[in-house]
């Protein structure tokens, strides 16, 4: 007979510890975060002091107005929130299979890609599993990373940055996202030839915010050639509002290409006749190594890889 000897079982662990840190961690207040529970005060005192004894370690400063985690208890309240999460989605996988489903698989995507390889890989899981239940996201990188790691997501199609921590993360490189620049039908620098930054310049632009790597990169753009970057800018990353604002003005946009061809297709807008080098960096399939893919992410899985040689002329091993 197997002999269990985690720590959480000898330490008879309750679930209701690990809400308990999650609240806390919301709340940052006893007194509410029993009540989010529907528990007394004292029975959340006790619940927190015993998990503390057992651990041998301060999970929470109290203080005057609240508490606030260690950096024991933010270690405790994030494993806490993966533990919640996993349960939460092995009683909707268990529900699914009872209604005659084939589970659920949580997908995030950062906009490209979500109009290019999604929209046909979806299509075919949906054709052969039809009642395979698919939830989508369309975020940016580190959002999307953030809600990975919190085990709401099972896989993504995203960006690695150098700052993201890379440990337990597994990524397949897809392509590279070029941009480029946009403008409504009809603008007069689409009747332009020869058309350079320099005619662009003194433009109306509509760039990603500050701080964005694409932003920086826009800017990089202008000085490498030795010119000023535009200072007559709209800063978003609103697709709806960059479009509707493109229609109504004369102003510029700087997006990736994928993106701007889906728009331009539909009349929206019009490409300019400028090569655009600040590309972005290569987004691929990112799946966590800690985790095993449940089998309506291993239909997912396949079903992106199958596209991608499609979409972007990338073959990937499918298991």
């Amino acid at each position: 007979m197997t002999n269990y000897t985690h720590w959480f079982i000898r330490a008879r662990l309750k679930t209701r510890q690990l809400l308990l840190l999650v609240a806390l961690a919301e709340e940052g207040n006893i007194h509410r975060a029993a009540q989010v529970l529907n528990m007394t005060q004292p029975a959340a005192s006790k619940l927190l002091k015993d998990l503390e004894d057992v651990l041998e370690v301060p999970l929470f400063d109290r203080l005057p107005r609240g508490m606030r985690p260690t950096w024991y208890g933010e270690t405790m309240i994030r494993h806490a929130r993966i533990a919640l999460a996993s349960l939460n989605q092995a009683h909707d996988e268990l529900t699914a299979l009872k209604a005659g489903s084939a589970g659920q698989v949580n997908i995030g995507a950062i906009t490209a890609p979500g109009l290019v390889l999604l929209p046909p890989a979806v299509a075919a899981v949906k054709r052969d599993h039809p009642n395979l239940r698919v939830s989508l996201e369309i975020e940016t990188s580190p959002v999307l990373l953030e809600r990975l790691e919190q085990g709401k997501l099972d896989l993504l199609v995203a960006r690695l940055f150098a700052e993201h921590d890379k440990n337990n993360l597994r990524y397949e490189a897809l392509t590279e996202e070029p941009v480029c620049a946009l403008v409504r039908p009809g603008h007069p620098l689409l009747g332009m030839t020869g058309l350079g930054l320099r005619d662009l310049v003194s433009a109306g632009w509509i760039v990603p915010p500050a701080g964005s790597v694409l932003r920086h990169r826009f800017e990089l753009m202008f000085q490498e050639v030795g010119l000023a970057p535009p200072i007559n800018v709209i800063e978003t990353a609103a697709l709806l509002f960059i479009t509707r604002m493109l229609q109504q003005s004369d102003m510029v946009a700087v997006l990736a290409t994928d993106v701007a061809r889906y728009y331009a297709a539909h009349g929206i807008v019009s490409l300019l006749p400028i090569e655009m080098p600040c590309h972005m960096d290569a987004f691929g399939i990112i799946t966590r190594t800690d985790r095993l893919l449940s089998p309506a992410a291993k239909v997912m899985m396949r079903a992106l890889k199958t596209q991608s040689f499609q979409a972007y002329g990338r073959r990937l091993e499918v298991d």
